[in-house]
């Protein structure tokens, strides 16, 4: 079975920056930890799958292999598995990667993912989690691009106490339950367990005096607003990324980023297909009978189409970049217009006196079918 690619498995784009790559691989190593979910084959697949990943594209020299040569880069002729040597050999134990990027020591056990993942680390330090916004726009501002102010609510820095959950003029202090180690250990006959300080969260120490804003926590509930720039392209799924605009950290930790989802409203007129517009316009029947030329809606205005003489009901022409931005290249689709002939419904005398004649002088009164879709049907009657 074919390998997944490195940079689908840590959900990065390939152009992601060293930063955003160890950011990715830290997310996923959490949700994938064995000490997350014991027991889980697939889970611990998948945390030695994004390990080998974030191996690889780490190293720069290992990178541009991959990006040039896939898989095959660290394969010996005729060989499914990773090459023992070169590159800078084969693949490390996945813990060895986990030790790298969080700092930690330890094997894969209960310590090391209760230390980190249980309470925060030995400093007490949390990163914020990321927030998401859904914002709902019309086909024109996805068209045009758009500024928009919105409003929402996420835990903050604590003000009064700056995020250090202790009150003006007080300090932390070496937790008293654990004395600054952060965990306590419980005997259970012969085994013991260690778990995270439930006094200090695993941090050591312990605010002196707890802040009267955040009450010890060093963030509090606020309203945000923030302006946000939506380019032209955007359709619904697009996703817009706000840097450090999610919640605040804890005790120093890093704060989270907001992701803004976008969400394109119908449009009474057009609908999009792609970078390309559709739309449906009713035409007279002597139009597309004689031919002529009208005027159509397009996002940016009006425009000329002309109709041909003999113009059938259901034909479709094209208008040349009068569609949608691409959000990459900032080409245009085009419009599609599919023109409908309207037959009268109503008639005057006088109206249906010419019509009556022209039908006798076409001969459309002898033979009111199509002469093509008769020989077709023909054996049906």
């Amino acid at each position: 079975m074919a390998k997944e690619d490195y940079y689908e498995l840590l959900g990065v784009e390939k152009s992601v920056s060293e930063e955003e790559l160890k950011k990715a691989y830290r997310k996923k190593a959490i949700q994938y930890h064995p000490d997350k979910n014991p027991g889980n084959k697939e889970a611990e697949e998948m945390f030695k799958k994004v390990s080998e990943a974030y191996e690889v594209l780490k190293d720069p020299q290992k990178r541009a292999a991959y990006d040039r040569y896939g898989h095959a880069a660290f394969q010996q002729a005729g060989a499914a598995g990773p090459r023992p040597g070169g590159m800078g050999g084969g693949f490390h134990d996945p813990f060895d990667i986990f030790r790298e990027v969080f700092g930690a020591g330890g094997g894969g056990g209960g310590g090391i993912f209760e230390e980190f993942f249980g309470g925060g680390s030995r400093d007490g330090g949390r990163d914020g989690a990321d927030l998401r916004y859904d914002l709902e726009i019309s086909l024109e501002e996805a068209a045009r691009g758009v500024e928009k102010e919105i409003s929402f609510r996420k835990a903050a820095t604590c003000e009064r106490c700056d995020g250090t959950g202790a009150e003006p003029g007080s300090k932390r202090v070496t937790c008293p339950t654990c004395r600054g180690a952060g965990q306590i250990r419980r005997s259970g006959g012969i085994i013991t367990f260690t778990q995270t300080c439930p006094t200090c969260g695993g941090a050591g120490t312990k605010v002196e005096k707890a802040c009267t804003a955040c009450r010890g926590e060093g963030r509090v509930a606020k309203t945000t607003k923030l302006h946000v720039r939506v380019p032209p392209g955007v359709d619904t799924g697009s996703r817009l990324r706000s840097v450090g605009n999610g919640e605040a950290g804890i005790a120093g930790g890093e704060a989270g980023d907001l992701y803004i989802v976008i969400t394109v409203a119908d449009h009474e007129i057009f609908e999009r297909q792609g970078e390309d517009l559709f739309c449906e316009i009713p035409i007279k029947f002597t139009l597309a009978t004689l031919g002529g030329t009208i005027e159509v809606p397009t996002l940016s205005g009006r425009a000329s189409l002309k109709i041909p003489v003999g113009t059938q009901s259901g034909t479709t022409f094209r208008l040349k970049g009068k569609g949608m931005p691409s959000l990459r290249s900032g080409s245009h689709g085009d419009q599609l217009v599919r023109v409908h002939v309207e037959v009268p419904t109503s008639l005057t005398a006088e109206q249906k006196k010419k019509l009556e004649e022209f039908a006798i002088l076409s001969g459309d009164a002898d033979e009111p079918m199509s002469k093509s879709f008769f020989e077709k049907a023909k054996k049906f009657f």
